[in-house]
């Protein structure tokens, strides 16, 4: 047991980062000249890449509490899903739209000032005691991330449809997609998630000022004004789309404007993990 821990600590980001990357390759070249083969060879360095991605969060001491630990846990749960829903719909063009999204928060962790520093003890350890409830804020606000997340992939899914249908281009074998219809209701899914998780998450963090009596300390950081901004835009959302009752690019746009402003949130040095998850 112990020399097969010895192998699995050996597993490093770039393993992961690299199998995500020749994916995304094989991606781009299908939608070049589209083969089979080609879908199958990224499936299976996708979920190489998981694979390795799901030993290194489990063995390695990851600081939670960082960009680097949010950025990490973010991609493993989104390239989980890509894994899914490339498996599930082989036919279409999935990992062409969710792969940039993992690679992309693989390569900022791997790029973050944290990344490689020893961490202590094990990620799961911080779920037990005292810190329980800081790590609740903390995990809260990443499942809304995920979902921020879906939905970014969902609108530009949507947008590059609705380009393609206006502009009356033929069909390309190596870019099927879904229709407007099912992108539209992903995007609306998710929001529907996201929306009381990061409300809850939020929440959470105002208790645990009010325990520590800390309220309104720090409120000025980029960290709060940006998970607020990223509350406001989705609260906006919902409005749009159940108000208003405004659908399309419109509310594919500002789901943009969400993902912008969760990526500046995840890569703040004061993040909602930050010691222990708490605010």
């Amino acid at each position: 047991m112990t020399g097969m821990g010895e192998v699995l600590a050996k597993v490093t980001i770039f393993c992961f980062a690299a199998s995500y990357g020749l994916a995304l390759a094989l991606e781009l070249w299908h939608l070049v000249a589209p083969r089979p083969i080609l879908r199958f060879a990224s499936i299976t360095l996708g979920a190489a890449g998981v694979l390795a991605h799901s030993i290194f969060v489990w063995v390695q001491p990851i600081p939670l509490g960082t960009p680097f630990g949010s950025l990490l846990f973010l991609g493993w749960i989104l390239a989980v899903f890509y894994l899914y829903g490339a498996v599930h719909h082989h036919k279409l063009a999935w990992g062409l739209f969710a792969l940039p999204v993992v690679f992309g928060l693989v390569v900022l962790a791997a790029l973050s000032p944290e990344a490689g520093r020893d961490g202590e003890g094990s990620w799961w350890q911080d779920f037990q005691g005292v810190r329980v409830w800081g790590y609740l804020h903390g995990a809260l606000v990443l499942l809304a991330a995920v979902g921020v997340c879906v939905g970014f992939v969902a609108s530009v899914m949507y947008l590059v449809q609705v380009r393609r249908l206006r502009a009356k281009l033929p069909p390309t074998p190596g870019m099927k997609l879904y229709s407007l219809e099912r992108i539209e209701a992903m995007n609306r899914r998710a929001i529907l998630l996201s929306f009381p998780l990061l409300t809850a998450g939020l929440l959470v963090g105002i208790a645990l000022q009010l325990q520590s009596g800390t309220l309104f300390q720090g409120w000025d950081t980029a960290r709060i004004l940006s998970s607020l901004g990223l509350w406001v835009v989705f609260a906006i959302l919902l409005y749009l789309r159940y108000g208003a009752h405004a659908r399309g690019r419109q509310v594919a746009l500002l789901t943009v404007v969400a993902f912008a402003l969760l990526l500046f949130a995840l890569l703040s040095p004061q993040h909602p993990f930050a010691q222990g998850g708490g605010p």
